[in-house]
């Protein structure tokens, strides 16, 4: 599975979340997206919540989704990785 495909499944996972940078490779959307999600970046410090409890949640979303299981097991290996990486 591409990165431009894991995207696409990224992308369906929430709603009206588009990630668009024509300068910045699929990959290196995704893996800012999932950063800044880890790391709750769009929240105010104050109200911040640690990157395991994100963590949880992603896992959840994805695992809710509609996407196919091999996409399913992809994003979570990535989010795995990017864990490690935040």
């Amino acid at each position: 599975m591409s990165f431009e495909e894991l995207l696409i499944s990224y992308r369906s996972t929430w709603n009206n979340r588009l990630l668009r940078d024509d300068s910045k490779t699929a990959e290196e959307i995704l893996k800012d997206a999932i950063k800044n999600e880890l790391l709750d970046e769009n929240t105010h410090p104050r109200l911040r919540k640690r990157k395991e409890e994100k963590f949880y949640y992603a896992i959840k979303r994805i695992s809710d989704s509609p996407i196919s299981d091999t996409a399913k097991a992809k994003l979570i290996g990535y989010y795995l990785i990017m864990m490690e990486e935040c």
